[in-house]
C-alpha cells in the first residue's frame, strides 16, 4: 500500500513540476536523515543532515548540520537546546553561512490515535555573507502545530503507515513581524522501532525581506538508538 501511494505522490508532483516550467514556481527538493538517541527517561540527543534543492530540483544549493540535547520533563512536555551550521550556494560557490543555536519547547496532546504537538523555538542567528565578507545577526520565533495519525494502528508500532501535517509560523523583531509561514502534508512509514521514512509535500510561503512562494516534495529517513526502551512517545520528527 505504501508503496502504491509513493507512486501516486511522485506522478502527481511530476505533472505540477511540468505545469510550473514557464512559471517563477517550481518544484524544489527537501531531503533529511535524521538520528535520535534516546539515552533515559528524560534525556535524548539529536542529530540531522539536510540538504535542499532550492533553484534546481536536479541540484542540491543548500545543506544543514544540526543537533542538540533534549530533556522530557513528563510524557507531554520537552526541552531542548539546540545548535548548527547552515550553507547556502550559488553557482557551486557558498554564498551565505549561518551558525544557530535555539531553544525550544515541546508540549504534547493525545487525542485517541491523533497525537499533536505543539512547538515554540527561540532561535539566535550568526550570519556570514561570503560574497561581501559582512557578519550579521538576528532573532527569529517559531510556532509550530503538528499532528500525526496511525492509518492502519493503534499507535506507531512497526509495520504502521501514518499520516501527518503540520503548520509553522515564522516572526521576527526586526523589519517586517511575519516572516515565513509552512504547511506540509504527507504519510510515512515504521519499518521498525529503530527506521522510519515519510514522504510529503511542503508549501512555504517567504514574507519577508522578500515575497515568494517554495513548493518542497519532501522526503526523510529516520533512525532511532533506543536505549531506555521508551517506544515512541516523543515528538515525532516531521520537516524542520
Amino acid at each position: 500500500m505504501i508503496r502504491k501511494f509513493c507512486i501516486i505522490f511522485i506522478f502527481t508532483f511530476a505533472i505540477f513540476a511540468k505545469s510550473q516550467t514557464n512559471s517563477s514556481e517550481h518544484l524544489s527538493g527537501f531531503a533529511v536523515v535524521s538520528l535520535n538517541y534516546k539515552h533515559s527517561p528524560k534525556w535524548n540527543a539529536y542529530l540531522e543532515l539536510q540538504e535542499r534543492s532550492i533553484e534546481d530540483f536536479s541540484k542540491p544549493d543548500y545543506y544543514e548540520i544540526k543537533g542538540g540535547i533534549g530533556y522530557n520533563l513528563d510524557k507531554s512536555n520537552q526541552f531542548f537546546v539546540g545548535l548548527g551550521r547552515y550553507a547556502t550556494y550559488k553557482e557551486s560557490r557558498i554564498a551565505n553561512e549561518e551558525f544557530r543555536i535555539w531553544l525550544q519547547h515541546t508540549y504534547s496532546i493525545n487525542l485517541d490515535k491523533l497525537k499533536i504537538d505543539n512547538r515554540i523555538r527561540l532561535e539566535k542567528r550568526f550570519f556570514h555573507n561570503a560574497i561581501t565578507d559582512v557578519n550579521t545577526n538576528d532573532e527569529r520565533y517559531r510556532f509550530r502545530t503538528a499532528l500525526t495519525l496511525p492509518l492502519n494502528s493503534d499507535k506507531m508500532a512497526p509495520k504502521t503507515i501514518f499520516a501527518n501535517a503540520f503548520d509553522e509560523l515564522f516572526i521576527g523583531p526586526n523589519g517586517d513581524l511575519f516572516k515565513r509561514n509552512r504547511i506540509f502534508g504527507g504519510v510515512g512509514y515504521v519499518f521498525n522501532s529503530s527506521v522510519s521514512t515519510n514522504l510529503g509535500y511542503m508549501w512555504q510561503r517567504e514574507l519577508s525581506p522578500n515575497l515568494r512562494s517554495l513548493h518542497f516534495l519532501y522526503l526523510a529517513f529516520n533512525f532511532t538508538l533506543d536505549r531506555a526502551k521508551l517506544g515512541h512517545h516523543e515528538p515525532y520528527n516531521v520537516a524542520d
